[in-house]
């Protein structure tokens, strides 16, 4: 234990709250075994027994970095892994239960992470665990699994490692080339905003980003009270997903080709790179940006203080203008009805803008990765529900709520002579965005309630099942056929593409990082403790001047941030992931070469 973070946790003191996290009480009313129910479009109750062979029920304790939801996975996505593995997931979230970085480090320091563990591992903290003897070694149980196809990319992760063996699957994994973008139809980053405002505004040009908010005031004169009787903003964010600096600005900086690493926002094509603390760098301009938008009025003022949810509920009942991401305002309100009177969320095109492109990771994302915890309850039982996740089978279900993964075969999709098609059900609750209650044989509550709160993905969106089709059923020409309607019809003549990702392309407004797996290595216990102070005094300034009363108060907050991170000796850790941000591009050309040799 004593290697654990080079000592960090080892004078942490267990308060009464960490302890109540550690020791969650799991009541069952009696042991179960494997449930015979059965989906009349699927399963018989043969094929149940068979892949069900556990007869002791255990609950298993996730934590995972990733999840947005604590608590029992309830709901179809539940009730399909109390049957495949007679086994309830108890999610442990620090996005949910706050003190990201403390939680994780309580739990290394009273050894024992979870039984299985979904966590962030750069900058040593995968190695970490492993030297600190935390996670199980699962290289014998893997054997002749079909997860094994992904060899390479599991090889590549675990091969660096200070102890032999399999500690970790890597997230994101795919088997095409890193220069080919991840992404299907739509970006992972864009402007999107209410299409049917912006028609009625006569499609105003935006040049640049700052232009989109003259844009923005005039859809809020049109439309200032939502359906649900409240009043319009143009953005509406939140603080959960706060870390280096503050999500919703760094999101916006995206649509320039830049992603952050560390304290650097470094372009897609390794051509610049900058430190988010100058005073004209990107992040500021995009504070900037913000600020000027809250000065407008366009800014939700419960932003400081709402969580994921609340914000996406007040996306539903359009309130809100304008999304950083299609999975958020299409996904809350692109509902059928919606699209068929004209309404919803399309991407607007600003004219200087190159949006970043995740390329295809060969040997996926080794930053996000998931892996059996030491003290786990029956760790082989694990590793089959990790092998089932990188299953066609687990891919379409555990993906049915990230990036348009079908769900499970039988209730959202069927296989016809033409290929995959959706279902009624599946139409209503994937392109249609209704409520909709899942049938009784796969437990109860509605189809999006009940999807996987793991929020993790084995594979890239790009990636195909054995049959040769997209896991991703936006991609279905089925489905491309459905999808028709009032509001996208008249996005694509005024585009003059199908999808967005098609105008992107065709406009050279993509730019695409190719896929790496490159990790920096492990930071000193003195370079870890100054990121933490600088990344707490960047969120709390950032907000602080987004909300700031007027332009001199703005600079002043500017001027103290800069100064206090300063302080805290910002520039160690600046040019530390400086040095590793180049370094990761520059083994992006390396990672194109070894692909094509496969």
């Amino acid at each position: 234990m004593e290697n654990l973070y080079r000592k960090r946790v080892g004078s942490i003191i267990l308060r009464k709250a960490e302890v109540s996290i550690l020791c969650i009480a799991i009541i069952s009313a009696c042991i179960i075994g494997c449930s015979t129910a059965v989906n009349k479009d699927g399963l018989d109750v043969d094929d149940l027994e068979e892949e069900c062979p556990y007869e002791e029920f255990i609950v298993v304790d996730v934590f995972d970095t990733q999840a947005n939801y604590q608590g029992i996975q309830h709901g179809w996505f539940g009730e399909i892994v109390k049957k495949k593995f007679n086994m309830e997931l108890n999610i442990i979230a620090p996005n949910v239960a706050g003190g990201r970085d403390t939680l994780f480090e309580v739990r290394a320091a009273a050894g024992n992470m979870g039984d299985l563990i979904i966590f962030r591992a750069e900058k040593g903290v995968l190695n970490d665990l492993v030297n600190a003897g935390l996670i199980y070694n699962m290289e014998d149980s893997l054997q002749n699994k079909q997860i094994m196809k992904y060899q390479n990319a599991i090889f590549n992760l675990n091969n660096s490692l200070p102890r032999e063996g399999i500690y970790a699957i890597p997230s994101e994994v795919s088997l095409n080339p890193p220069d080919m973008p991840s992404e299907a139809v739509e970006p992972a980053f864009g402007p999107y905003i209410r299409w049917d405002y912006y028609k009625k505004l006569g499609y105003p040009q935006i040049q640049t980003l700052e232009d989109l908010l003259p844009v923005l005031s005039q859809m809020q004169e049109l439309a200032p009270i939502g359906e649900n009787g409240q009043k319009t903003y143009g953005f509406s964010f939140f603080k959960e997903w706060d870390d280096n600096m503050v999500n919703a600005v760094k999101q916006l900086c995206c649509f320039y080709g830049y992603d952050e690493y560390g304290f650097v926002l470094a372009k897609a094509d390794g051509s610049d790179y900058q430190s988010i603390m100058d005073s004209d760098s990107l992040y500021i301009r995009m504070l900037q940006f913000y600020f000027k938008a809250n000065q407008m009025g366009l800014i939700d003022p419960e932003s400081v203080s709402q969580n994921y949810e609340r914000c996406f509920e007040k996306y539903q009942q359009g309130q809100i203008l304008f999304s950083p991401w299609p999975w958020l305002g299409q996904t809350a309100y692109n509902t059928k009805e919606n699209k068929k009177s004209g309404k919803g969320y399309m991407m607007a095109s600003i004219q200087d803008m190159q949006i970043y492109s995740f390329g295809c990771k060969p040997y996926g994302n080794q930053s996000c990765v998931i892996a059996v915890g030491a003290q786990a309850k029956d760790p082989d039982r694990l590793i089959d529900f990790i092998d089932w996740l990188y299953s066609s089978d687990g891919i379409y279900i555990n993906s049915g709520n990230l990036a348009a993964a079908a769900g499970p075969q039988g209730l959202t999709w069927e296989m016809g002579e033409d290929g995959p098609y959706l279902t009624d059900f599946g139409v209503k609750a994937l392109l249609d965005a209704e409520t909709v209650t899942v049938p009784a044989e796969y437990g109860e509550g509605t189809w999006r309630d009940g999807t996987s709160a793991l929020n993790y993905k084995a594979v890239a969106q790009c990636e195909k099942s054995e049959d040769n089709y997209y896991y991703y059923y936006t991609l279905w020409d089925s489905v491309r056929k459905q999808e028709s309607s009032q509001l996208t019809d008249d996005w694509e003549k005024v585009m003059g593409a199908d999808t967005t990702m098609e105008y992107l392309k065709k406009n050279h407004m993509l730019l695409v990082e190719e896929g790496t797996s490159y990790i920096a290595p492990v930071e000193t216990l003195e370079q870890t403790t100054i990121r933490r102070q600088c990344k707490n005094a960047i969120q709390h300034y950032s907000w602080l001047m987004i909300f700031a009363a007027d332009k001199a108060e703005f600079d002043a907050l500017l001027q103290q941030m800069q100064q206090t991170v300063e302080s805290y000796g910002y520039p160690t850790v600046l040019e530390y992931d400086l040095t590793h941000a180049k370094a990761k591009s520059s083994g992006k050309a390396v990672n194109v070469d070894i692909f094509k040799k496969y």
